[in-house]
């Protein structure tokens, strides 16, 4: 059992390193081949948080583990507003000034929407998972046109402040991405192995250890990414990495699990923990949206209730876990 401990707890260690640098390396790429700051924000930061999640669900999927996947991809976005944006808040009040995420809540609602949707029947096929990789393309579509379309805008400033604190050449650029890469997918196939023993020997399912040791591990570069973000006055940083995230892992991480091994969804997916993440996303739309004139901002009471949420959750997710296993 401590081998399997031990293996997680180095795979996460070296994921949450190979991602923080592979994010980097691909920024600072981007901007060297003419991207521009605010795309690098929409698309280039949110592929790169998110690509512990699609690594560790590919290679779980491939190896016969789609539960891994599943739980890995949602837990992840539980975690992300939950936990994350919760933890944020509570360090300081985050506000939403960029026009562009105020844009992307309402898209991540429907997203979420239409996975409902296609595991309503609780079975992820290749038709559905081709659906999802679909939408996928067309919010990358959508996203270069409107980073192309908009002007000023709150979070391409606040990325192009952070690309100048970490002014490097192309090659060492590409290097630092390559490298960052190679390990995250070697410290995923590590995690993935712990894991999924781990869970063998507890006698629990593999959606559960991936909704919490693999989400919350995999979630980590969000977290880090994102107290530093609001530690240094950059907000819409701080929200966009996470749902960018969110958009990624519940398009592209859980279409491609889904190409690769179609999957049968244990019910307690759709009626726990898809329910969790519905709820969490539209919370999300109307503390960040803002209203009557009233700019989206989540508070530190916000931030304590997301928190509270979250960890209400996590608590009734290892009880209902301990005694499913004692029965």
């Amino acid at each position: 059992m401590w081998m399997f401990v031990l293996a997680v707890v180095a795979g996460l260690t070296a994921l949450v390193w190979s991602a923080d640098r592979f994010v980097d390396g691909a920024s600072v790429t981007a901007r060297h081949l003419g991207m521009s700051p605010l795309l690098i924000g929409m698309l280039v930061v949110g592929f790169g948080t998110s690509a512990p999640e699609m690594v560790v669900s590919v290679l779980a999927a491939s190896q016969g583990n789609p539960g891994v996947a599943l739980g890995n991809a949602y837990g992840s976005n539980i975690a992300n507003i939950g936990l994350i944006l919760g933890l944020t808040a509570l360090l300081s009040p985050v506000a939403v000034r960029s026009a562009i995420l105020r844009k992307e809540l309402p898209v991540l609602a429907v997203v979420t929407a239409l996975a409902a949707v296609l595991l309503a029947d609780l079975h992820l096929s290749r038709s559905d998972a081709v659906v999802l990789l679909a939408a996928f393309a067309g919010l990358v579509v959508w996203s270069v046109v409107q980073g192309r379309r908009s002007g000023a805008d709150a979070l391409g400033d606040e990325v192009a402040e952070d690309l100048s604190n970490r002014d490097q050449p192309l090659s060492r650029a590409v290097w630092v991405m390559v490298m960052g890469l190679l390990v995250l997918i070697l410290s995923s196939r590590l995690l993935v192995w712990g894991a999924v023993s781990m869970a063998q020997a507890w006698g629990v399912s593999d959606l559960v250890i991936g909704l919490t040791v693999v989400a919350v591990g995999t979630s980590l570069p969000e977290l880090a990414a994102s107290v530093v973000a609001v530690r240094r006055n950059e907000h819409d940083m701080a929200v966009g990495n996470v749902l960018g995230s969110n958009l990624f892992n519940t398009l592209a991480v859980v279409g491609l699990a889904g190409v690769i091994a179609p999957a049968t969804a244990e019910p307690d997916l759709l009626s726990r923990d898809m329910l969790m993440m519905a709820g969490l996303t539209l919370v999300l739309f109307v503390m960040g949206w803002g209203f009557r004139g009233r700019p989206g901002r989540i508070n530190r009471v916000e931030g304590g209730l997301l928190l509270l949420s979250y960890v209400a959750y996590m608590g009734y997710l290892l009880r209902s876990t301990s005694a499913a296993a004692a029965a």
